[in-house]
């Protein structure tokens, strides 16, 4: 069941969260400095790397992941570098992009809105991109597979649907929510998995849940379609991503599924200061950015889609002059997407990742296909349901 409710917010001024510590002490170097790697080998092959983020390489999410991906290559890889490059204004990435893009061998481009690369490179053979969530497009906008592109796009439905599996099964009030940054197909994709998610345990597990969302706050899809669900229309604002984390929160709401890049961080500062709530994490493992630092945490699970380990291995089919342009769709199948079952990582009950496993392999041998942006199904008709 899916309820809608009207909420007069206050909009008010607030501090964003500090960002979550990185993973690998490097980094923590800002946007526009260059990390290099260690001294180059005997073959004297490196490469120059530069990734081009919205919301940083330090988000905790989507943009720290593709960079981990990068410092593992340099950790194999002596002389190689990266220049991390942050440019919040979505509407100004591709110039960014342009500015760069002569000074460098490889982008490492996370987002929909680097599709529009297609255009830059395709007359451009020096160049090779990683694009991370679309497949390139040309002048015209029309998809393109291209030598020196590699495309990765996720079936992030299939991680989003574990995500409302495990909140239908796990919440205390009855009400669950998901908050997102832009209405990119990726980020519905999430979306449209989490409320097939809910839909499925409500139907065959027993569970009365309502997704509840609020109408201020709707997505509005590439197409112009009303998408529905919790939108802070950004990947980088803590201060929304809070406001919207606490009308849900005072809504009812115990559970609340976040994709939403860095925004996410303002809705897990609103979890950190209630009581008896939790946030499923998106694209990573996200549990330690969950720690409210008095032994206790919001993060019930994270859904992750693997994108560090296809950036390494990118990479490494550059440098050894190996790699071929293509789009790909990484799946369950592929062990790309999931969630985080690791012993100390999750807060769920056994019960719950009992059927989570059982689920998942329904998920993996094509009996049940959840909704996705473009697949044609929705979230109350699709394949096993």
């Amino acid at each position: 069941m899916i309820i809608t409710v009207a909420v007069s917010l206050l909009m008010t001024a607030c501090a964003p969260a500090e960002p979550p510590a990185p993973t690998d002490p490097t980094a923590t170097e800002p946007s526009g400095e260059t990390t290099p790697g260690p001294e180059p080998g005997d073959d004297g092959k490196v490469l120059k790397i530069a990734i081009v983020t919205t919301s940083g390489v330090d988000d905790g999410s989507f943009g720290q992941d593709c960079y981990n991906g990068i410092l593992a290559f340099l950790d194999q890889n002596p002389g190689s570098s990266v220049t991390p490059v942050k440019e919040p204004d979505n509407a100004k990435v591709m110039d960014a992009v342009a500015d760069i893009i002569a000074d460098y061998d490889v982008l490492v481009l996370p987002g929909f809105q680097f599709a529009p690369i297609g255009a830059l490179v395709e007359d451009d053979p020096d160049i090779s991109v990683i694009l991370v969530d679309s497949p390139p497009t040309n002048a015209d906008g029309d998809e393109v597979e291209l030598s020196n592109v590699y495309g990765m796009t996720f079936a992030e439905q299939e991680s989003g649907f574990f995500a409302g599996i495990a909140a239908a099964l796990e919440t205390k009030t009855g009400k669950v929510g998901s908050v997102h940054g832009m209405a990119f197909p990726p980020v519905v994709n999430y979306q449209f998995g989490f409320e097939s998610g809910v839909n499925y345990a409500n139907k065959h597990l027993g569970t009365a849940v309502e997704v509840v969302m609020l109408p201020s706050y709707a997505g509005t899809d590439v197409t112009g379609a009303d998408v529905g669900s919790n939108y802070v229309g950004d990947f980088a604002d803590e201060a929304t991503g809070k406001i919207i984390g606490n009308a849900l929160y005072e809504a009812g709401c115990d559970i609340l599924f976040v994709a939403a890049g860095a925004s996410g961080n303002g809705v897990f500062t609103a979890a950190k200061e209630l009581d008896g709530v939790f946030c499923i994490g998106c694209d990573v493992d996200q549990y330690d950015d969950g720690n409210r630092g008095d032994g206790t945490n919001i993060i019930l699970t994270s859904v992750v889609k693997v994108m560090h380990t296809n950036v390494d291995k990118q990479l490494q089919l550059i440098l050894d002059g190996k790699f071929e342009g293509k789009n790909e769709l990484l799946t369950v199948q592929t062990d790309s997407t999931g969630y985080i079952s690791a012993d100390g990582r999750h807060q769920m009950a056994p019960e719950t990742l009992e059927k989570l496993a059982e689920i998942y392999e329904l998920v993996k041998d094509g009996t049940i296909v959840p909704a996705a942006n473009f697949n044609g199904y929705t979230p109350g008709d699709f394949p096993g349901l």
